[in-house]
């Protein structure tokens, strides 16, 4: 069953039109990420689902009832802004209990549904402590808990931990799936950081200037983008301009320089493609082998786990990715051989 449904989305602010003819489901419980650089439209969806602005044209279905024209406070939907609007003179029991106060809940029921949102998101024993004591993780978990106290039918999450640091936000997003998950609410996830959309989600959706760029699940999305926009912002693939040249041993795709075979979906002989193939996507040997390609080295660049080595394809600058300890012996200014995976090497039209 999908939790929400949204049909034929579309917004502008004033002449500028931001959101053109969104359509997309999620299913009940599920884990949706919208994804895409700032000016995207991606947190004017998010301020569509809430209620916090009306499109233009469209609908929005929540457990099969039209809440297109209803008013935010009586959708029912959780939120988490990205700067948590928590109120800093009040305690963690306060915050959390906000939302049930305003919904003239029993003190009784309060205290136990504090209580039980205070265990899942792991702080039991600060509920007297006030906002401005605690960390930013600490300041995010009361955040969910707050959004989640009023047992919303979904939950939305507006880029809540860019103001981590970079250690934290990686704990933060497992800890934010795992309540998710304990949950089970169906949430959707608004970021431009590519790693954590693909972290986290069961679905992933890209925006490019207010379109729908490609919808997939996190691993499709990576391996199987539709546009070169989509390679190129998904884990900057290398972009290369070539043509399509038939063979008697199959298709390939042919630059300057270098040839490689592809599975030939569109086109024919001679026409001009983008080739968009990830860097971790091809095999590295010191010795030819079939089918394999010259790479001139021309410099390295260490990161931790995974080695950068930047060379020549061709006529063609390119960025390929090794684990460290397998490119520990490759050099600057050497000759090795390249293939890149025939699966995941992928051609546009031109």
């Amino acid at each position: 069953m999908s939790n929400l449904i949204v049909k034929g989305l579309n917004k502008s602010f004033g002449s500028n039109q931001v959101l053109f003819d969104i359509n997309f489901e999620v299913k009940d419980g599920e884990f949706l990420s919208l994804l895409g650089p700032s000016g995207c439209g991606k947190t004017t969806i998010l301020r569509i689902l809430n209620g916090l602005e009306q499109a233009d044209s469209g609908s929005v279905i929540v457990n099969g009832t039209d809440i297109t024209k209803l008013q935010p406070e009586k959708r029912n939907i959780g939120m988490v802004f990205q700067n948590y609007a928590l109120f800093p003179t009040m305690t963690v029991a306060n915050n959390i209990a906000y939302g049930l106060k305003m919904r003239k809940k029993g003190k009784d029921e309060i205290e136990a549904k504090v209580h039980n949102a205070l265990k899942l998101v792991k702080l039991v024993g600060l509920e007297n402590r006030k906002i401005t004591n605690m960390s930013g993780g600490q300041q995010q978990r009361v955040a969910l808990a707050r959004a989640l106290v009023i047992e919303p039918s979904m939950l939305l999450l507006d880029e809540p931990l860019s103001a981590l640091d970079r250690q934290i936000r990686g704990e933060m997003q497992y800890e934010v799936r795992r309540i998710q998950q304990a949950v089970g609410i169906t949430t959707i996830f608004v970021t431009h950081d590519q790693e954590e959309a693909l972290t986290m989600s069961d679905k992933v959706i890209l925006m490019n200037e207010g379109i729908i760029e490609q919808q997939a699940d996190p691993w499709n999305l990576y391996n199987y983008p539709v546009s070169t926009f989509a390679s190129d912002f998904l884990g900057k693939a290398n972009i290369l301009d070539g043509k399509l040249l038939e063979t008697k041993n199959g298709w390939f795709a042919e630059g300057s320089g270098w040839a490689f075979p592809i599975n030939h979906t569109f086109g024919k002989s001679g026409d001009k493609v983008k080739v968009a193939v990830r860097g971790e996507h091809f095999k590295i040997s010191k010795k030819k082998f079939e089918d394999s390609i010259e790479f001139n080295v021309v410099r390295k660049v260490f990161t931790g786990s995974v080695c950068k080595i930047i060379g020549l394809l061709g006529e063609d600058e390119i960025e390929l990715s090794a684990i460290s300890i397998e490119a520990e012996n490759i050099s600057k200014g050497e000759m090795i051989f390249v293939k890149p995976s025939l699966a995941t090497t992928l051609c546009y039209a031109k």
